[in-house]
């Protein structure tokens, strides 16, 4: 079970998003502590957890390898319990985080226990493999969905998601030269990695106004 969140911004607020991390970093990583930050700065209520082998990861020093994401379902569900929001929900995370949170999201959204879901960085393949697809499932996603992705994602570039078959419930948000943390490289694009967690936050404000009314 979890016991330990990271919570930034106002009780009060109107929506919380609860985040879990990627597959190689802890939650609270220079990444997620900026991408928090930015939603914490448009009125967001944030919440990260991290699942149980980063958690021992964490207490014991050892590099366990994360499981397949598939097997993390039930630990997103717990997390979502335990944190009780009483607000509206949107759940999601930093790549693998988000993809485990996709996988429970439909069911959650039909019991109206969540109202949307926000993908930092989704993983739609591994780096090199772009024939390895994790797109099945997105195919036909009912819950309301906005990825944030950088366009040369070595996960999924916008040439490349560009061709699937992906659900209508699914918004883009493309950020220009970022990298699978968002980051541009600010010489060549003219961004900086703020301007761009700046611009994920209010296009997430935008996008979650439109779901809670």
């Amino acid at each position: 079970m979890h016991q330990m969140f990271l919570v930034d911004g106002l009780d009060h607020a109107r929506v919380t998003i609860l985040l879990a991390h990627g597959a190689g970093a802890p939650m609270d990583s220079a990444a997620m502590t900026a991408a928090t930050a930015a939603l914490v700065a448009t009125g967001f209520r944030v919440a990260r957890f991290e699942f149980g082998y980063m958690a021992a990861r964490r207490n014991a020093g050892t590099r366990k390898p994360p499981p397949k994401a598939e097997t993390l379902k039930g630990e997103y569900l717990a997390a979502i319990a335990a944190l009780d929001a009483k607000t509206p929900l949107i759940i999601g995370g930093k790549s693998m985080g988000g993809r485990v949170a996709s996988m429970v999201a439909d069911e959650l959204y039909a019991s109206r226990q969540i109202a949307g879901l926000l993908c930092l960085g989704y993983p739609f393949h591994p780096p090199g493999k772009p024939e390895s697809l994790r797109t099945r499932h997105l195919e036909q996603i009912k819950t309301p969905a906005l990825i944030c992705q950088g366009t040369r994602d070595q996960f999924g570039t916008r040439d490349e998601v560009a061709n699937y078959r992906l659900s209508n419930a699914i918004a883009f948000l493309w950020l220009e030269d970022g990298d699978h943390d968002l980051k541009p490289r600010k010489a060549i694009s003219g961004f900086s990695a703020s301007d761009h967690l700046a611009t994920m936050a209010a296009t997430a404000k935008l996008w979650a106004g439109r779901l809670v009314t």
